[in-house]
């Protein structure tokens, strides 16, 4: 039907989320008309952000820089912490402008299944910043799905030692807002903030 590098185009776009065959040859089509003005400026950007993109060590946020911005930002609240399980949930609480603290980006959830475990968490910089007394309140935003709730359960049990009685931290989740199967990416911003600002203690 075409060249193959048109149609290779099409098979990368049909990769996406949320693209499937017919999608994917719309908007290689949509590209392709006006090649100089939309394919040439979106392959040069895209060859860019792939060239400059960082993982923040601190947090594990995508950025330019390590650290990212936001753990670099001095007015952002670096007792306050917001665990995440990908970069799409801290990019969606942003957006709502409803945390004014820093993050940990998870990497995923616990998922026998998907064979996700403890040791495939981004996790270890959390627990160096409760080590070091840094950290005043962890919030557990993590989706209301299966994987998202053994995730949660899983955190809350390590994070005890650190927790009143015996230690000064408070550990609080996202409550009301949230509905059982979905993710925080997927939300509203009147819905995060609302589920953000409710939060209870775990």
């Amino acid at each position: 039907m075409s060249g193959q590098e048109i149609e290779q185009l099409i098979r990368l776009l049909g990769r996406l989320p949320g693209f499937g065959p017919r999608s994917a040859r719309r908007v290689a089509l949509y590209l392709l008309r006006e090649p100089q003005s939309r394919l040439a400026p979106l392959a040069r950007a895209m060859e860019r952000a792939g060239e400059a993109i960082r993982t923040c060590s601190s947090c594990g946020n995508l950025d330019t820089v390590d650290p990212c911005h936001i753990c670099a930002d001095p007015l952002r609240d670096h007792a306050l912490v917001c665990v995440v399980e990908t970069v799409g949930d801290l990019w969606a609480l942003e957006r709502a402008g409803v945390h004014r603290g820093v993050y940990q980006v998870l990497g995923g959830t616990l998922s026998p299944l998907a064979g996700t475990g403890p040791e495939d968490l981004n996790i270890a910089p959390l627990f160096a910043r409760l080590e070091a007394g840094q950290v005043r309140e962890v919030i557990l935003a993590l989706g209301a799905t299966v994987e998202g709730a053994t995730t949660l359960h899983w955190l809350m049990d390590r994070l005890a030692p650190y927790t009143a009685p015996q230690g000064t931290v408070t550990v609080s989740r996202v409550a009301q807002g949230v509905p059982m199967g979905g993710a925080l990416d997927v939300l509203d911003d009147g819905t995060l903030a609302a589920a953000l600002g409710a939060r209870r203690p775990a």
